[in-house]
């Protein structure tokens, strides 16, 4: 591997050297979504980096894959958008636990680093969609159910969850590839304090400069406010917030689930009293330590979790 080949796989490679050492699972895969060629690859966009056990700069985008144990896999995967307000990824902070927990559930996990404020939209979008579209198609490979293939995201990477969920057929999220052919639509999504509305006073301001710009116009306002993008298709949702939240307000999760109403899409929303933006796995915030516990009754509740491989 070339010095700006390992350079460009940085962040992922940092999760899964993280990640390997704390489990005695599989070694991690590091996966480039765009082996053929970053679309709208910039030119002199400097190296990407890692501080603080978070990525910025992502030029070079990667799911890294965390098999399931064979004795407990159910076919299910996962793809894990982290947060960061789309200028990072806590890949540190939001793709370790995570990973673990679905493991220990039979679910594979992909964790996705994607581009980030150096392309703004439709980047993120193409991203996670590709992400879904290649595991979806190598599915034998990977062993999972294609029909089993969910999105979780926290905070911005709740944003982008929910684009997928909403977007998963929009023009900006195909790039002409012959991989856009296969669906990216996601089974199912999980979203973790997410940003949602790019409107109104409940806007998370970072995440929409860094999506959109500086003075985006009202198009552009409506395009990316995702209670604005919910149909009939949009997949099963499950979501969690809390009231103590002062980076995201709990109202995105509101509209999204208002609108999720409004099609009858199936969902389930907890809102919980104690815990910070952020707060992840944490087990000391009382019962919304106990969200991952609600989330897996919510996925049997739905037969996501029988055993049920490749077809």
């Amino acid at each position: 591997m070339t010095r700006a080949s390992a350079l460009s796989l940085l962040g992922s490679a940092l999760l899964a050297t993280w990640t390997q050492a704390q489990t005695a699972g599989p070694e991690p895969m590091v996966i480039p979504l765009w082996p053929e060629g970053v679309p709208n690859a910039k030119a002199g966009a400097g190296e990407e980096r890692v501080e603080d056990g978070r990525v910025f700069n992502v030029q070079s985008p990667t799911v890294t894959y965390f098999k399931a144990d064979a004795g407990t896999a159910n076919g299910a995967a996962v793809i894990i958008c982290p947060g960061g307000g789309y200028v990072r990824l806590a890949v540190i902070a939001e793709g370790f636990e995570i990973p673990r927990m679905l493991n220990r559930l039979g679910i594979s996990a992909f964790v996705l680093k994607y581009r980030l404020i150096e392309f703004g939209q439709p980047a993120p979008l193409q991203d996670v969609l590709r992400a879904g579209r290649l595991i979806r198609s190598r599915a034998r490979e990977f062993e999972v159910n294609p029909e089993r293939i969910g999105v979780m995201g926290s905070s911005a990477g709740g944003h982008l969850a929910a684009s997928a969920a909403t977007m998963f057929d929009a023009p900006e999220g195909r790039t002409g590839a012959p991989l856009d052919a296969v669906s990216g639509r996601p089974s199912f999504i999980t979203l973790l304090y997410p940003v949602i509305t790019m409107k109104g006073p409940h806007a998370h301001a970072g995440s929409r400069r860094a999506l959109l710009g500086e003075s985006p116009s009202p198009e552009l306002l409506d395009r990316w406010s995702l209670e604005a993008q919910v149909t009939k298709d949009t997949p099963p949702a499950f979501l969690v917030h809390t009231a103590e939240d002062t980076s995201v307000p709990l109202e995105n999760s509101l509209l999204f689930y208002d609108a999720l109403r409004r099609f009858r899409i199936d969902a389930e929303m907890h809102l919980f009293e104690k815990g910070p933006h952020g707060f992840g796995t944490r087990r000391d915030l009382g019962p919304t330590s106990d969200w991952p516990k609600r989330w897996e009754e919510w996925m049997r509740s739905h037969g996501w979790l029988e055993r049920g491989l490749v077809r």
